[in-house]
C-alpha cells in the first residue's frame, strides 16, 4: 500500500469510528475548531489493532532507524504495546521483535520500584502518542530516555493538526509538531495530517459541506 493510500485509509477509518468528526468544537486551546479528533475512541480490540497497524506502517515507511518503542503514560501505553505487536507481524520487519517500555505517573515504592515498566530503555527509542498539543509528554519522555542513556529517535503520532500555537494576536510561526522536532532535533512522524483531511474534503462529495469551514480554519491557524 502506498503512503498516500494509507493516509487516506486512516482518515476514512477515523471517520467511520467517530474518532474524526466535523462540526463546531471548542478545543483545549480555546479555539472553535471545525473538526475534532479523539483517539481515545479507538477503544476496542479491532479498532486498536487496526490503529496499531497504521502506526506500524507509518514507522516502517518513515525510514527512521529505531531499536524500541516508548509509550508515555497514560495514552501512550496501549499505543506502544499494540504497535509493538503490529510491528512483530509486519512483513517489512522481517520477523524482528521490537521491545517496548512505558512510564508510570507515580513512582512505585515496592517490588522493582521506579517509574519505568517494560524493556530497559536503550538504543534509539521512538516515542508514541496520539497527538502533540503542548509537547509536555514529549519533553518528559525525552528526559526519561536520555536519563537512561538512550537516544530519542522520533515521535510517532496519529494526527498532525498542522496548527500554530499561541493566542490569536501572537501566533507562533511554527506548529507544536514543528517546535518539538526543532527543539529535540528528531523527526515527528504522523499517520495522517490536516492535509490528508483536506484532501478527503476536496474529493468526497459526502463531506464537501465542511470544506469551507476547515479551509478557513487552516488559513487562520495552519502552517505549510
Amino acid at each position: 500500500m502506498s503512503q498516500s493510500n494509507a493516509r487516506n485509509d486512516f482518515v476514512r477509518f477515523s471517520l467511520e469510528q467517530g474518532v474524526l468528526r466535523f462540526g463546531e468544537f471548542r478545543v483545549k486551546s480555546g479555539r472553535i475548531s471545525p473538526y475534532f479528533f479523539n483517539a481515545g475512541l479507538f477503544n476496542s480490540g479491532f479498532t486498536v489493532g487496526r490503529l496499531a497497524g497504521f502506526y506500524a506502517q507509518a514507522l516502517v515507511d518513515s525510514d527512521v532507524g529505531f531499536d524500541m518503542l516508548f509509550g508515555p503514560a497514560y495514552k501512550g501505553i496501549p499505543l506502544a504495546t499494540a504497535t509493538a505487536v503490529a510491528l512483530a507481524n509486519h512483513p517489512g520487519m522481517n520477523g524482528r521483535d521490537v521491545p517496548f517500555a512505558f512510564n508510570r505517573k507515580e513512582a512505585k515504592d515496592h517490588g522493582e520500584g521506579g517509574t519505568l515498566v517494560g524493556a530497559p530503555l536503550q538504543g534509539r527509542v521512538v516515542i508514541i502518542d496520539d497527538v502533540i498539543t503542548a509537547g509536555t509528554s514529549v519533553r518528559e519522555s525525552v528526559d526519561l530516555i536520555r536519563e537512561a542513556g538512550a537516544e530519542p529517535a522520533a515521535v510517532l503520532i496519529a494526527l498532525d493538526r498542522m496548527e500554530r500555537a499561541g493566542p490569536d494576536d501572537a501566533l507562533s510561526a511554527h506548529s507544536a509538531v514543528q517546535e518539538v522536532s526543532q527543539r529535540y532535533g528528531i523527526p515527528v512522524v504522523s499517520i495522517a495530517s490536516l492535509s490528508d483531511i483536506m484532501q478527503l474534503l476536496d474529493q468526497d462529495a459526502d463531506f464537501a459541506e465542511h470544506r469551507e469551514a476547515v479551509a478557513a480554519y487552516r488559513a487562520k491557524y495552519g502552517v505549510v
